[in-house]
């Protein structure tokens, strides 16, 4: 990475403090593990498989909060880009438009400028990861019946930031010299849902073409 991409990723521009995993704990181990692949140039494709005698859960969990931090922090970098005026809804060009509900305020799909999204997301997000009845920390203790289904919504909003940013803001990401580190990091992601079904089909329709140049 050059020095110029590590400081604009080291500003630390995330809305929220990062959640990290405690060191002892399995969960680290598999964390470490799977930093480690990545770091060491392997098949991206290869990385994201359940690793033989490992929980998936434990796999999943890891994985959704390793792409919360790195997803938050990409469009931390471009955020000041992204406005009420330049954004005034949260879309992926003219033919994708996203609608936030999250059954508390917003309890019917609601059209909001694409910088209101991103912050509600990402403290939607934030709330249910930091949530131990959700993401259990302890050793031991279970994950709920229904983990997969919660974190397969996470996934797929958070699949919509990628949209916005490739579509709406892509040429900010190119002149901050990101590309590479971005689009690594989406790769990473598509690989990962796909090789776990975590996402459906459609919703991965916005960034088709592009996902066939750079997926293979």
């Amino acid at each position: 990475m050059s020095i110029a991409l590590k400081q604009v990723f080291n500003k630390d521009k995330t809305f929220r403090p990062k959640r990290k995993f405690e060191p002892g704990t399995q969960r680290f181990e598999l964390h470490k593990r799977a930093q480690a692949s990545l770091n060491s140039g392997v098949d991206l494709k290869a990385a994201v498989q359940l690793p033989s005698g490992e929980d998936q859960n434990d796999w999943v969990a890891v994985h959704v909060v390793d792409f919360f931090n790195r997803i938050n922090l990409i469009y931390g970098t471009i955020c000041e880009f992204c406005t009420e005026q330049t954004c005034p809804v949260m879309s992926g060009g003219p033919k994708y438009e996203y609608r936030w509900q999250d059954d508390l305020k917003y309890k019917k799909p609601t059209a909001l400028p694409a910088p209101q999204y991103m912050n509600l997301l990402m403290d939607w997000i934030e709330v249910q990861i930091n949530n131990e009845d959700i993401f259990p920390t302890c050793v031991g203790v279970p994950f709920p019946r229904n983990f997969l289904q919660i974190c397969k919504k996470i996934l797929c909003r958070l699949f919509r930031v990628f949209v916005h940013v490739y579509i709406h803001h892509f040429d900010r990401v190119i002149v901050m010299g990101a590309e590479a580190h971005v689009n690594t990091c989406y790769k990473h992601f598509y690989y990962f849902v796909t090789e776990m079904n975590l996402i459906d089909r459609k919703e991965l329709e916005p960034l088709k073409e592009m996902t066939s140049r750079m997926c293979h």
